[in-house]
């Protein structure tokens, strides 16, 4: 409990009064109550992906006008993109450019020219699980079975109408 003391002055009389400030407790449930512990586990934000029109325009903002430190760029065929990850400390940027004409990313930029935020990417210590689980919830992946992400690990992406108009990218730690 943390306290203070007022001095105030009355009628030109000094008086001391103590005031109690009382810290006030949340009253809501958190988010996580219900979910038995043994199923999965939601992590750390390990990235947040961006869609960019120039890879290479991206990667000097971020490398040379910002200061941080980038990866090479990264053909991932299998998901239709380039990569480069611009490290932050805390978590990371993934920055994402088209890979061959069925590339997810290039209707993105066809709708967004300048690119923008694409996808958040939540680590999970069980994928397995967890896509079971969000299942039951009604919550639709966009493919059947997971894949294996830029990071080597396997990753689902639920659908953004049931993550309040997010892309969430689930990957496995």
């Amino acid at each position: 409990m943390a306290s203070a003391v007022l001095k105030v002055a009355a009628a030109g009389v000094s008086r001391c009064s103590r005031i109690v400030l009382r810290r006030a407790h949340s009253t809501t449930v958190p988010l996580h109550q219900g979910v038995p512990a043994s199923l999965w586990k939601l992590g750390r934000l390990n990235h947040i992906a961006i869609a960019v029109p120039d890879m290479e325009k991206a990667t000097v903002l971020y490398r040379d006008v910002l200061g941080a430190t980038v990866s090479e760029k990264v053909p991932l065929p299998d998901h239709g993109v380039y990569t480069v990850f611009v490290e932050l400390g805390n978590t990371k940027l993934e920055l994402l450019h088209p890979l061959g004409e069925k590339s997810p990313i290039s209707g993105f930029l066809q709708k967004n020219k300048s690119g923008g935020m694409h996808h958040i990417c939540i680590e999970v210590d069980d994928i397995s699980a967890a896509i079971a689980d969000l299942k039951t919830k009604n919550i639709r992946m966009l493919s059947a079975e997971p894949r294996i992400g830029a990071h080597g690990k396997p990753v689902m992406f639920l659908h953004p109408k049931d993550c309040d108009g997010v892309l969430v990218e689930l990957e496995e730690a």
